[in-house]
């Protein structure tokens, strides 16, 4: 046996689904076993290899045993002279087998060797390549300086900034995402250390690799894209901390005393700095807005106010109008905010109907203030139209000057190239169409000769750059079965325009894969409207749950005597005000779909169906309804329903 390939896979069913089928193109022709080991993923991932891939040898863990126990399973069984570890957040070119194991077999003292990623946009990712990180090479690149000079030798020795990406080198610190190994340094040095959970283990088997006698080198002559998935996101603190002490574990094994203390010094103070720093830029992104619309809103109406009293000869309490006022801001930004006014992107309507409302409540509240209290009417009709310019303004202002910022809603519109053949278009543009709201622009961008029988064909594969230029287009689709691994990368990689989107759509598959992320998976188009995971849908199924769940507990002395179990009803209505369940969730399938994440609940959306007519194909299908066409009269008709049986 030549080669093995182990991948360990978590709740990543659509990514695994593509790596695999290009590794099924990669291994031709090699004498080759490929192995996954699932931790337990719910999402149907062995379903899926088993039936798609009957020939890869699936491992199912009954628990979560991590990523350095998961490879160790397969690698103490693997056969081959080489073993390859992989991350299912892949793929990989159809030559890169052969051409990884061609230079293994021309280098014998090579143990580990790792290839040229990129991420999900084309772009070159620097972990590709990476040095020991030593205390003085951690500081630098945990305080910035890696980052401030990107081709120094000193200070971005992390990178191997110094180092050409184009050429191949000896390197010392491998990626865990694609790490090639001679089975003979493994059965010398040993293989991934368990006391790494997530992180880090890629660096010490690295290491020892080294000091096992062999080398390591970057080999940048084949590709693969890499959408550098994580369970937890880089910005999160619960990245921080466990990478960090991954680097903790790691000096204290291979440092002397002196140099594990400081190296755990510099990494702990990096944990707090980033920490404080997470906190800081979380709270900044989500307060700003609010907080720069409350000044402005709080500042127009006490220089109207200042402009009325003027005009009408009238006295104010200063102190008054600002602690009026004040209320007025906050009313009028949480209409705004639970009519959808605040999210991405903008539409003008939904801002203006929140308005409307709270200037509605504000004159109702008004009117039942005793007479000393109330300020004039026509101020609050001069703080709609204040509030109103203040929005539409800065809005306008933003979306027109910083980037990214804010997008009015219908102002970009989606402009597809779809690039494969005659039937695969119809098979993606079909599952495109089953989720989307139209397709307002796309063009066929055909293969060879196919190209000119196709009709609406408007150029062929080598004149994609052109396509994109003349047809404006924002977002291009590969056929996965039509097209090499190679030349899509290729395309990717070398395609320079900016706000490009890039996806891939594996052959037989119910996804369309994109994005730089594996956290943000791009499209997965059977579920892509996903309207539940709208930040509206959101809100309103969190508001209704906390209304229901306060008005349950202030009537329980009276709804108890219609329910079941009567203490259970109590605790759910607890449960659900804090905001550990929801009243209503999906129905119970034993593995799911990737659907939209919501609480656990009360009421399943397969209630109202006799148990005999419960399949698990019917439970599914009413998941994935309610996920994509969330309504609250749905919530509540299930609700009613269910009245007697609030607390299951």
């Amino acid at each position: 046996m030549k080669l093995s390939v182990i991948i360990v896979n978590y709740n990543v069913e659509f990514f695994l689904e593509q790596c695999l089928h290009s590794v099924e193109k990669a291994i031709q022709g090699i004498e080759s076993e490929v192995f996954v080991v699932d931790n337990v993923s719910v999402d149907g991932s062995c379903a899926m290899v088993k039936e798609k891939f009957p020939w890869v040898m699936l491992i199912e863990n009954t628990e979560n045993v991590g990523f350095s126990k998961g490879n160790n399973q397969a690698m103490r069984i693997a056969k081959g002279e080489y073993v390859l570890l992989l991350n299912p957040d892949t793929v990989v070119e159809e030559d890169t087998f052969s051409k990884v194991v061609d230079f293994m077999d021309e280098h014998p003292e090579t143990g580990g060797l790792g290839v040229k990623m990129v991420d999900g946009k084309g772009n070159y990712l620097p972990e590709s390549k990476r040095g020991l990180p030593s205390p003085w090479v951690a500081f630098y690149k945990i305080f910035g300086l890696s980052a401030l000079f990107p081709k120094s030798k000193r200070f971005n020795k992390y990178y191997l900034g110094n180092l050409s990406s184009e050429e191949t080198h000896e390197i010392e610190i491998l990626s865990g995402a694609f790490m090639m190994m001679r089975k003979e340094a493994l059965d010398k040095v040993g293989l991934l250390d368990e006391a790494f959970f997530m992180y880090g283990e890629d660096i010490d088997l690295s290491w020892r690799i080294i000091l096992g006698g062999y080398k390591n080198h970057y080999y940048p002559h084949t590709r693969i894209i890499h959408y550098k998935g994580e369970s937890t996101k880089k910005g999160s603190l619960n990245y921080v901390f466990v990478f960090y002490n991954a680097m903790i574990i790691f000096a204290k094994k291979h440092f002397d005393a002196q140099h594990a203390k400081v190296f755990s010094f510099l990494i702990k103070t990096a944990i707090y700095l980033r920490a404080g720093l997470a906190i800081i830029n979380r709270f900044l992104k989500s307060a700003w807005q609010p907080v720069l619309d409350f000044v402005l809103i709080l500042s127009g109406l006490l220089f109207l106010q200042d402009l009325y009293a003027d005009f009408s000869a009238k006295i104010y309490d200063r102190n008054l109008s600002i602690a009026a006022f004040s209320v007025y801001a906050l009313t009028w930004m949480l209409s705004i905010l639970y009519s959808g006014g605040y999210d991405k992107p903008v539409k003008i309507s939904r801002i203006f109907s929140g308005i409307v409302v709270g200037s509605g409540l504000i004159l109702v509240a008004y009117s039942l203030l005793p007479e000393d209290l109330r300020f004039s009417r026509a101020l609050i009709l001069l703080g709609t139209l204040w509030v109103s310019l203040v929005f539409l303004a800065s809005r306008s202002f933003m979306h027109r000057f910083i980037k990214g910022a804010y997008r009015f809603a219908g102002s970009t519109i989606k402009r597809y190239a779809l690039v494969g053949s005659q039937e695969e278009i119809e098979r993606i543009e079909h599952l495109m169409q089953q989720t989307r709201s139209g397709m307002p622009f796309r063009v066929h961008v055909g293969l060879g000769d196919e190209a000119a029988d196709a009709a609406d064909a408007v150029g062929q594969v080598n004149q994609l750059d052109e396509i994109i230029r003349v047809h404006k287009i924002n977002e291009v689709v590969f056929s996965g079965k039509d097209l090499e691994a190679k030349t899509i990368i290729n395309h990717m990689s070398t395609l320079d325009h900016r706000g490009l989107d890039f996806k891939i759509a594996p052959p037989e598959s119910l996804s369309i894969i994109g994005s730089n992320s594996i956290d943000a998976s791009g499209d997965v188009f059977i579920l892509d409207t996903n309207a539940i995971s709208k930040s509206a849908n959101k809100r309103n199924k969190r508001t209704l749950d906390l209304f229901l769940s306060t008005l349950f507990i202030v009537l329980s002395p009276i709804i108890i005597w219609f329910q079941r179990k009567p203490l259970s009803f109590i605790k759910n209505a607890f449960l659900v005000f804090f905001g550990k369940k929801s009243w209503v969730t999906y129905a119970d399938t034993g593995t799911q779909l990737r659907l939209p994440k919501i609480k656990k609940g009360v009421v399943k959306v397969d209630f109202n169906f006799p148990e005999q007519g419960k399949s698990k194909e019917v439970k599914e299908r009413l998941n994935v309804v309610y996920a994509r066409n969330y309504q609250v009269r749905k919530d509540l008709r299930l609700l009613m329903s269910a009245w007697r049986d609030l607390g299951a």
